[in-house]
């Protein structure tokens, strides 16, 4: 497969003028994709994650508010939706300034949806959000930060997990796990639970309880426990929350049409390399940068986008308050991985393989 183009506007500046900044290129940089001649006369949903409670580092109402009035201006009939929009308001995505209507996708009571079905373990039922199956057209604008379970969220999270029901979303989480408790062994002794470092388990009524958002599978509860009451089952069964999520991702696109003009569907991709945060938008929580501002991609190759993205995200270039005070990161793989405990490029090569693109890329750099 040939290799996917990347636009890429770079967060770096060469002189003090607007026109040098990240919102002009960002404008620039729309008006070099395909979607002037894509999106004319369709419905068009912008799928972003809004963010929760007081986290303000979600992509900027600015740039929003661009993309809509450019894609409205390409003749787009154009709404903002994700998988819940309480508190929205907070992070300045209103109607007021945005241009256009911020929706539920699935409805204010989460009834608007259409189901499909799936056959991956205990994952069975991927509930489409109504508002993104009917549209013509879908970008998939997506904040790039890390993710405890998965290790990096991007283009394939913000679907996954943002275009379908609560139940779809408890179904792919319950893929996660890793780790046996015996009861009878244990005497409650809470060695395991002094002995994490990333508050990732508890005793809940006298049962032994993991949060596998945090746990890094670091086996320091295994190792400290003096009965052997916990053990490892599978250490790399984070892989299957990974899996889960390329196998949804898929079964949303799917409901997309192909565009017989560009032989591609129609869906197109744009992530944001800023504020690049350890946690997910969904924590209702800010931390400080992980890395320095990178800057945005767009394609039409989510595969390709996605993998661009994690390999811009360097080790060499941690901003050491990124991560909490005291924590030691790992000792090898990727930056996201040694903060995590989980492998980023598991979903790319899942997706890869649903032959939803390539990680094979080139950039293309706007001005």
């Amino acid at each position: 497969m040939k290799n996917s183009k990347i636009l890429f506007a770079s967060s770096n500046y060469e002189r003090y003028d607007a026109d040098a900044t990240l919102p002009a290129k960002f404008s620039r940089l729309i008006d070099e994709t395909p979607l002037a001649a894509r999106v004319s006369g369709k419905v068009t949903a912008i799928k972003m994650h809004l963010g929760r409670d007081i986290g303000y580092t979600t992509i900027h109402p600015l740039f929003v508010k661009t993309l809509v009035e450019k894609l409205k201006s390409y003749g787009a009939k154009v709404f903002i939706t994700d998988q819940e929009t309480d508190g929205a308001a907070n992070r300045g995505y209103t109607r007021e300034f945005l241009g256009c209507q911020v929706v539920d996708a699935c409805g204010a009571t989460e009834k608007y949806f259409y189901p499909k079905t799936v056959s991956f373990k205990t994952f069975k039922n991927v509930d489409v959000a109504g508002h993104i199956h009917d549209a013509d057209f879908m970008v998939d604008l997506s904040h790039v930060k890390g993710h405890g379970s998965c290790g990096f969220g991007g283009a394939c999270k913000n679907i996954a997990m943002g275009c379908v029901t609560t139940r779809t979303r408890q179904q792919i989480h319950g893929l996660e796990g890793g780790l046996d408790w015996n009861a009878e062994k244990c005497v409650h002794c809470e060695l395991c639970i002094r002995g994490c470092n990333h508050s990732a388990n508890s005793f809940a009524d006298d049962r032994y309880s993991v949060n596998y958002h945090h746990c890094t599978y670091c086996q320091h509860c295994v190792k400290v426990c003096p009965t052997g009451a916990i053990t490892m089952t599978a250490s790399n069964q984070y892989e299957d929350f990974q899996i889960g999520m390329a196998l949804c991702t898929k079964t949303v696109l799917d409901t997309f049409e192909q565009d017989p003009k560009a032989s591609v569907s129609n869906v197109y991709y744009i992530n944001f390399l800023t504020n690049i945060t350890a946690l997910c938008d969904c924590w209702g929580l800010s931390t400080p940068a992980l890395v320095p501002d990178i800057g945005i991609y767009a394609s039409e190759d989510i595969v390709a986008i996605e993998r661009a993205s994690v390999d811009a995200i360097k080790v060499e270039n941690l901003l050491p308050n990124g991560i909490p005070i005291g924590m030691e990161l790992g000792a090898a793989g990727h930056l996201l991985e040694r903060l995590h405990g989980k492998n980023p490029y598991v979903q790319l090569n899942e997706l890869e393989k649903a032959g939803l693109g390539t990680q094979n890329y080139y950039l293309e750099e706007v001005r």
